[in-house]
């Protein structure tokens, strides 16, 4: 039987809150101590990426990073949301909250993003600012990560408040230092030039670079972040080198590793920082104190979470129509009924009616498997693994006319998925890349990428049979409707708006 999460007054209701633009320009997280070394106030930065609340508001849907992750997989229609018991991301679903300045939807990234570049301005500045070249080694390292986080946080407000890549259109303000005056937006391009500035610097200044740990940014994750912005920018061949200097370096994501086997109950999980093929992610441990507000407590089954108790997050159905009979992470999603014992599993679409239909149930997995179990979440979170890095160069390959090696990566990369690849030999042109954008698609599922595969390659979504709002409609990438509004908070209080 399901149970009723005890929430009091958060039944999925968006709370108001009204900001100034001081509230997300500021200088030092409040995660960091008064006036902390330049990495004591990254470190701040990292644990922002994780901590709740951090998008200004007290909704169950405000986590950092992987919360956005999740709405931009509802956004491309590839995560569905299967109920709405709690009402968590409902108008995300049906598309109302992107075409509403005043919903909180909106104001959350912007408020979290802006907050990571302006923290980010007040390190690069306590190192000697934007042209300065420190000259020892730790200060190298940090001024490296500062840059490159000001740049993830500027590309992700880029894909988020942009319909499309257009150069000449103006997108959101550019702030590279730590005043906090109100500016007009800037150019896309400028914004691009800016971000390919800092993570070109970036890659330089942490060369041997050694981290502590996956949750910092080192060169690789650099590399990645530039790559997938040359990927947006349609800068293809300069996506494709990076790309191919990363897969060759790490690991891809073994067989075991990409799906819990049921019958020898091992494999899967996509729980942990410890996997060869994650590049960047973070460690969650007790310290962090996430539960039902985090992205297991949103996504898991088996995490004590709103898929649990009725608002399962579901693959679309068409999607997973759409993988080979042969592909082996067509077994991460099944259809689970629970029982007084545990729970039982089907094929995702298999007809009947069921507790959590389509669920990840063996991608996305508290390593106990119980259903609703995991309380206090310490399942790691995943930013980067070097699997993208083997699609984004199949994709940029492909579309800077090397055909050939796109078919040869993509063909290697899919050698551990799909049991017969032989059938990409004979693909090419618009065939080719579909493939690829297909494949992404899948093996990103859950991951927050199908988004920005959507945008950069200009592709029209057709929502499956299961979801709940507009279920055989199509939409464009650059449908306003995909896209966030800037929010209320910013337009009351930016005068050159």
């Amino acid at each position: 039987m399901k149970k009723l999460l005890i929430l009091g007054s958060m039944m999925g209701l968006l709370f108001t809150t009204t900001s100034c633009r001081d509230e997300f320009l500021e200088s030092e997280p409040t995660e960091t101590l008064a006036n902390p070394p330049a990495q004591a106030k990254l470190n701040g930065l990292y644990l922002m990426m994780v901590n709740t609340g951090t998008g200004g508001t007290t909704g169950h849907d405000d986590y950092g990073q992987k919360g956005y992750d999740l709405t931009a997989d509802l956004l491309s229609g590839d995560m569905v949301l299967s109920g709405v018991t709690y009402g968590w991301y409902r108008n995300i679903a049906n598309l109302t909250a992107t075409t509403d300045f005043t919903n909180n939807s909106n104001y959350m990234p912007w408020r979290y993003y802006y907050r990571i570049a302006y923290a980010a301005n007040d390190v690069i500045a306590g190192l000697g600012g934007n042209d300065f070249v420190p000259a020892t080694a730790s200060d190298k390292a940090s001024m490296g990560q500062a840059k490159a986080i000001r740049a993830y946080a500027y590309f992700y407000l880029t894909q988020y408040f942009t319909t499309k890549y257009d150069p000449a259109s103006p997108a959101i303000p550019l702030y590279t230092d730590t005043g906090v005056a109100a500016k007009p937006k800037a150019l896309q391009s400028e914004i691009y030039a800016q971000i390919v500035k800092d993570l070109s610097e970036a890659v330089t200044l942490l060369n041997g670079f050694s981290r502590a740990n996956k949750g910092m940014i080192n060169q690789d994750v650099a590399k990645g972040l530039l790559a997938y912005t040359y990927a947006a920018m349609g800068d293809n061949a300069k996506a494709a080198t990076l790309s191919l200097e990363l897969i060759a370096k790490f690991p891809k994501t073994t067989a075991g590793d990409l799906v819990f086997d049921e019958a020898s109950a091992t494999g899967g999980g996509f729980n942990s920082l410890a996997t060869p093929s994650w590049m960047w992610g973070f460690d969650l441990t007790l310290a962090n104190d996430l539960d039902l507000i985090s992205w297991w407590g949103q996504l898991d089954i088996t995490t004590y979470s709103y898929s649990w108790v009725g608002d399962a997050k579901s693959i679309d159905l068409d999607l997973y129509s759409a993988m080979r009979a042969d592909d082996i992470r067509r077994n991460q999603f099944r259809s689970v009924n629970e029982t007084a014992s545990g729970f039982t599993t089907a094929p995702a679409d298999a007809a009947g009616t069921f507790d959590y239909p389509a669920v990840p149930v063996n991608k996305f997995f508290d390593p106990a498997r119980t259903i609703g179990g995991q309380r206090i979440v310490i399942t790691d979170y995943l930013y980067m693994r070097v699997d993208e890095f083997h699609l984004l160069a199949a994709e940029t390959l492909a579309k800077s006319g090397n055909e050939a090696q796109a078919r040869t990566v993509l063909s290697s990369f899919l050698a551990n998925r799909v049991a017969d690849t032989s059938y990409i030999s004979g693909l090419s042109g618009t065939a080719l890349l579909n493939e690829i954008y297909l494949q992404t698609r899948i093996e990103l599922w859950g991951e927050g990428k199908s988004y920005l595969a959507m945008k950069r390659n200009k592709a029209t979504v057709k929502r499956g049979p299961n979801h709940l709002f507009f279920a055989g409609q199509s939409f464009n990438s650059d449908d306003d409707r995909l896209t966030y509004d800037i929010p209320q908070a910013e337009i009351n209080n930016n005068p050159n708006f």
